[in-house]
């Protein structure tokens, strides 16, 4: 049987039609498909090559598990937050908010090293210095912009962004699957890319790494002032449905293609298959590339300016949080490449999601409920600890 706070938990509202939830599903769709799609093959091929389906299932499964956490203190957590009662929840709470600043500052990093990954190897110029460069700059001009008051019209470009990157998506996946049905009528099989020469335990710690790609799914927890509980938390659970079958799908019909790199996996290697599909298709990924990304990096750096104003009680104000926010990620755009900040980005959100189980344990008295936020957050530790990046 249940326990009352179960139960309590369980009852908060009616449920929501598709329909309904359809627009609390863009900010997380948004952040979810923001940049995993783009570097999300060559990832997993340069990691496990043949196996790369299913390390993106596992991958999914544990994001699916982190998401069912959020969506648990949606539900059970916010009210006893709200009322300030147990001091517990509110510590873990407060930790996970500083933790979720620091994953968005390395977010808007990553978007960025991204965005100038592709940019730049459209015209055979991305070497380590140059994105490294273009990303500062990126940042900068974006910092300068919030400082200026004028960042916060920037963010209407979510939606669009959106739908722009699901469309090339869709012709992506189209493409791949065209192309992949042709070479099996002409060879009469699959040609997998090879197993990558590496130990075990350096695969598994590489494909921990890749939690960034499928992040986005927590922006529900913070769109109360927007959406109902149970809104946000079915908007939630059908962001996760939906793009995690993407990612597997997108996978599977990209594999094949992948032979093609030879095993020279680069963080813009999406052009080179789409190229391989299409000449056609280079162009629009490029572009969509640029303005998900760019809409991305302006996203985070509102929502961490927004959190960090909050959680030091207006001590930092706005225009000094786009200022510090804007400078660390600049400074990260020269700490590493484009796939150790991939990690680094994986690890600060799996410290998130931690610190969310904590929460979610402190607020939770099913037995059942507290064995999955412990096995959950030991799985969450070990990306934060164990966690390196491919290359």
């Amino acid at each position: 049987m249940k326990s009352n706070t179960t139960q309590q938990c369980a009852t908060d509202s009616e449920p929501k039609t598709f329909l309904q939830i359809t627009p609390a599903m863009n900010t997380p769709l948004a952040s979810i498909f923001g940049s995993g799609f783009l570097v999300i093959v060559p990832v997993l091929a340069s990691s496990v090559g043949p196996y790369s389906v299913l390390a993106m299932l596992v991958v999914a499964f544990v994001a699916f598990q982190a998401g069912a956490v959020v969506r648990h203190n949606i539900l059970c957590a916010e009210p006893v937050l709200e009322k300030g009662e147990r001091r517990k929840t509110v510590m873990f709470e407060r930790l996970s908010s500083f933790a979720l600043v620091a994953a968005y500052i390395v977010s808007v990093c990553l978007y960025v090293h991204i965005l100038s990954s592709f940019v730049l190897g459209a015209f055979d110029l991305d070497s380590s210095f140059n994105k490294s460069l273009l990303t500062t700059i990126i940042i900068g001009s974006i910092t300068i912009i919030g400082v200026a008051g004028g960042l916060k019209p920037l963010e209407k470009m979510e939606s669009w962004a959106l739908y722009i990157t699901l469309a090339i998506l869709m012709v992506l996946l189209l493409g791949f699957a065209m192309y992949d049905v042709n070479h099996y009528l002409d060879a009469g099989r699959f040609t997998m890319p090879q197993m990558p020469d590496r130990s075990t335990w350096e695969m598994i710690t590489i494909v921990a790494g890749t939690l960034i790609v499928v992040q986005g799914f927590e922006t529900t927890r913070y769109l109360g002032k927007v959406f109902d509980r149970r809104t946000r938390i079915v908007a939630s659970r059908w962001s996760q449905y939906l793009s995690l079958s993407v990612y597997v799908i997108f996978v599977a019909l990209a594999l094949p293609i992948v032979v093609i790199l030879k095993g020279d996996y680069a963080e813009n290697s999406l052009i080179l298959l789409a190229a391989q599909v299409s000449v056609f298709l280079v162009a629009p990924l490029i572009i969509a590339a640029s303005l998900s990304q760019f809409s991305a990096a302006v996203a985070d750096t509102l929502a961490a300016t927004a959190n960090m104003t909050e959680i030091t009680l207006g001590r930092i104000n706005q225009r000094w949080g786009y200022v510090l926010v804007g400078g660390l990620a600049m400074a990260l755009a020269w700490s590493g490449s484009t796939f150790a900040i991939i990690t680094l980005a994986s690890k600060a959100f799996a410290l998130y999601y931690f610190l969310q189980c904590c929460v979610g344990f402190t607020v939770c008295k099913n037995h059942m409920e507290r064995l999955r936020f412990v096995l959950v957050g030991l799985a969450l530790l070990f990306v934060l600890i164990f966690a390196v990046p491919a290359g």
